[in-house]
């Protein structure tokens, strides 16, 4: 199987960008326009403070709150785990999978470079999560 780098994978593709004082109907809507399953939330520095995902949308609506008026400081997940531009896929997959994620964001020396979704791989990278995954859990 060939090694696909992070780099490769998010080349001419632009991560959508929001602020903590943006609303959660806001960063909905243009995750609705934009196809997309997951907001970077950054400061005024533009670095990277959280993510909000579709998850994140349906626990706050679970919980009862009102999405017009909170904010994605709110309901964001704080301080994301990231990935480099320079890992490969399975390193991607294995992030994911081990810390129960779908979205994970790629900065590169502290710069937002892009995010990847499980959606991201191909079949043959997920067949090969599968085949470490079933090996580990035969040893342990």
């Amino acid at each position: 199987m060939e090694k696909r780098y992070i780099a490769f994978i998010i080349k001419n593709r632009e991560p959508l960008l929001l602020q903590r004082k943006d609303t959660v109907s806001h960063a909905c809507r243009l995750m609705h326009e934009k196809g997309t399953g997951a907001v970077l939330v950054v400061d005024d520095k533009q670095k990277l403070v959280g993510i909000f995902t579709g998850r994140d949308a349906v626990r706050m609506l679970a919980e009862g709150h009102h999405a017009p008026a909170m904010t994605l400081a709110e309901a964001m997940t704080p301080e994301p785990h990231t990935i480099a531009p320079d890992q490969t896929s399975i390193d991607a997959l294995r992030e994911m999978n081990d810390r129960g994620f779908r979205h994970l964001p790629v900065v590169d020396n502290g710069v937002i470079v892009g995010i990847v979704s499980r959606g991201d791989f191909k079949g043959a990278e997920l067949e090969r999560l599968g085949d470490e995954t079933s090996l580990w859990e035969r040893i342990c």
